[in-house]
């Protein structure tokens, strides 16, 4: 029997190491989580610090992009062997593309550096056009914010339209008057041409 209780007592003292041990394990366990989980929550947080820093740098290059795509889709084309002046050439096209109801209103232009990179001219030609587009009243400028095209008012497209067709007639009369045409054929051309005979 002293043998038995001897195992007991030996089972007893076993048995008392045993759950002095178990919540030791546990709590090394619990530590060794808790380090786990925090180091994937901060990775986890450095993620979504990024994650939503590129969404706001990638709306942030939309919406500068949008401000200059302009630019690209207005299709300006300077000739240098022509007679007429770059920044005429620039402020004809620009209305036109207005007029043509390609560039409407509250568009933005590119910036007059970004149109003289694209188009390889000086700053300098470009700001001359420009400020010729906002005294004929085609654009408005705001400073930091760049050009704009303006409300078009309808007489004001009226009295450019006619503006650009008297251009055109007197072209016109002047090849007549070589050629040695009568006033009177004049007007038959027009009408043949005007009313598509």
């Amino acid at each position: 029997m002293s043998e038995t209780s001897e195992k007991s007592a030996d089972s007893s003292r076993n048995n008392n190491l045993i759950p002095k041990l178990k919540p030791t394990f546990a709590v090394l366990q619990v530590s060794v989580l808790c380090v786990v989980l925090k180091n994937t929550l901060i990775e986890l947080c450095r993620f979504l610090c990024i994650y939503l820093l590129t969404i706001v740098y990638i709306k942030y290059i939309m919406y500068i992009s949008s401000i200059y795509n302009v630019g690209d889709h207005m299709n300006i084309i300077i000739s240098n062997s022509s007679g007429v002046p770059i920044y005429e050439q620039i402020v004809s096209q620009i209305k036109e593309q207005i007029m043509n109801g390609e560039l409407k209103e509250g568009d933005a232009l590119p910036s007059m550096r970004a149109l003289a990179q694209s188009i390889r001219i000086s700053v300098i030609t470009t700001k001359r056009a420009y400020e010729e587009l906002e005294r004929d009243g085609f654009i408005e400028s705001f400073t930091g914010k760049g050009s704009f095209v303006k409300a078009q008012n309808t007489e004001l497209l009226r009295e450019e339209y006619l503006r650009q067709t008297e251009e055109l007639l007197t072209q016109a009369c002047d090849k007549a008057r070589k050629a040695g045409a009568s006033v009177q054929e004049l007007h038959d051309m027009l009408d043949i041409i005007y009313h598509g005979e």
